[in-house]
Parts: C-alpha cells; structure tokens; sequence
C-alpha cells in the first residue's frame, strides 16, 4: 500500500492540528514576554556540525544522508538545542546574555520511548552567557509557567546533577574505558557491577560510587549525600546548587544523583518534567556549557525543550 508511512510516523490531523498550534502560540508568547527572541535552524546540517558538542549521545538517533552538491554527510536534527548554541556562538556572537528560543519538527531514528512518535515537535528557550545558579531556576521557572498553559497537573520535576559523579571518577584518574563502564552501571543502578569495576579504587571513591544509586529522593537526600560522599570542592558545589534550586522551585522536586543522561553534552543540573495524564517525561533540560566550545566560543548555557504534541495531548483528555 503506498499510502501507508513508516513506523511510529504519522499525520496529524485537524482537531490534533488546531490543539498543537494553539499551543505552539502560547507558549511562543510566554518566551517572547520574558524577552526570548526566535530562531529557526535548517531541518538539515552537514553531520559534523550537527553533532558537534554533543559526543555520541545524538549520533545513534540521527537520520543520516548524503549531500548530492558536495557529496558530504549531512543529518536531519534529532534535536535543536546544538544548533541554537551554533547559531549563539558563531552566527550571534553577541557579548553578556542572550536568550532564544525555537519551535520545530524533529525526526529520530528510532522512538525514544515505547509507543513515542518518531517526529516529535519540540519547542524550547535557551540562556546563553549567564554562569549561576539564577539562569538555571529561571529557566525551570518558564518550563513550569509553559506547562501551565497547556493545563498540567501534578507538574514535578526530577533532578540531577552530572558535576556529582564526574568530580567523584576524576578524583580517581580513571581511564575513559572505565568511566565509561562506570557510567553504563550507573545508568543501569548495577551495584555487582560497579563493585567489580571499583575493586582498585581507593576507599572513599568506591565507597561513594556504590552510595550514588541509592542517593534519590526528595531534599533530605542531598543532606545524606553530603555526609556519604567526598568533600571534593566540585561536588559540593553541585550539591548547593541542586538545594538553591529545590528551595526556590515552584513544583516539587526529586532528586536522583545517579542520572547521568546526556553524561558527555550536559556540564551541570539536568532535569526532567513530568505532569499527570503523560507517560515518561513531557520536558527535558539542563545546563551544556561546552556545547559552543566547538563552535570557537565555548560560554555557560542552560534550558529545556519540550515534547509539544505530548502536551497537546492534555488538551485532547480534557
């Protein structure tokens, strides 16, 4: 049947469509009140730019082909965020602050979650030159306020922090084939895995990696992770900033100090939303500031996208 799509692709029709855009220019005029200004990057890049800063993190869930004018590699975007902090370092290059945001189709090889579309539609804001802990709960402030337009309830936010075990493996030296590993059993909560990774290791390092999968919660739990973990300067600092964000949150908070996702693009606080009547996670964000690094202007840069047709679809069950 020629009429039929691929997989987990599909169209939309009126009554999704009208729900999407409605939306769409809610929360468009909520960034534009707080003084984000719009971009629109290309559906396609040449792949070593689209990837560039991000590891391998993207590369598995990119649509890859091949230039017919150059005969290069190019990719069709997984996600916006690399491009934006492009087009904030090289195209932009302004000095102090900037603040974008964008909306656009993405396309993945592959769902990112069972039963997920393969072309979601993802809408975010960005804040670009701003090192502290202030554009990081400015930026969770908005996701919170762009959820509210769309009517979620139960909105809460999961929240981790990569400094935490990247401080703890580097105290150690480790080569990067082990923090790799240590990496993927972290992901995985392994703790037989991670006592056979960590046999060498000093006493305090595989101490504190064997207490990370344990180390969730609400924010009683960051006060347990100072007592179990090292007092190593750069994880404390991380754990400061996870409580100023916890105080100064507008929904509840969790922490999980084991979550890692994004491990070799995010530097900071990563975090995921989730609200009533979506299943898995309806936003995404955290704090890349390498990510301009490639592009010749490496600066602090922190904010979030969200899953627009997920959340469209709270307006359907209404």
């Amino acid at each position: 049947m020629k009429w039929v799509l691929p997989e987990y692709v599909e169209d939309i029709l009126p009554a999704e469509a009208f729900r999407i855009e409605n939306l769409r220019r809610k929360v468009l005029d909520l960034f534009f009140a707080n003084k984000f200004e719009l971009v629109i990057p290309p559906l396609l890049e040449y792949m070593d730019s689209l990837l560039t800063g991000t590891g391998h993190d993207l590369d598995v869930r990119t649509f890859k082909v091949v230039d017919q004018f150059s005969g290069r590699s190019m990719g069709v975007r997984a996600d916006i965020t690399p491009q934006v902090a492009r087009i904030d370092a090289h195209l932009l290059n302004r000095k102090g602050v900037t603040r974008l945001c964008y909306c656009g189709s993405v396309l993945h090889t592959r769902p990112a979650s069972p039963g997920a579309t393969r072309e979601p539609i993802q809408i975010g804001a960005e804040i670009y030159g701003e090192p502290g802990v202030a554009a990081d709960l400015e930026i969770q402030k908005l996701l919170c306020e762009a959820l509210a337009q769309a009517g979620a309830r139960g909105v809460r936010l999961d929240v981790g922090h990569v400094a935490v075990f990247r401080s703890i493996v580097h105290a150690e030296k480790v080569n990067g084939e082990t923090e790799a590993a240590l990496f993927e059993a972290l992901q995985k909560k392994d703790v037989s895995a991670l006592k056979n990774l960590t046999r060498k290791f000093s006493s305090k390092v595989r101490e504190a990696l064997l207490a990370l999968p344990g180390l969730y919660g609400g924010e009683d739990i960051l006060d347990t992770a100072e007592k179990k973990l090292p007092g190593i300067d750069s994880l404390r600092k991380a754990l400061k900033t996870l409580r100023a964000l916890a105080k100064a949150s507008p929904v509840p908070v969790s922490f999980d100090l084991a979550e890692l996702r994004g491990y070799h693009y995010h530097s900071g606080v990563v975090f995921d939303a989730y609200c009533d009547g979506v299943s898995g996670a309806v936003a995404r964000g955290g704090r890349y500031d390498e990510v301009g690094k490639a592009f010749g202007r490496s600066r602090p840069a922190t904010g979030f996208s969200i899953d627009l047709r997920s959340l469209a679809s709270l307006k359907k069950r209404k």
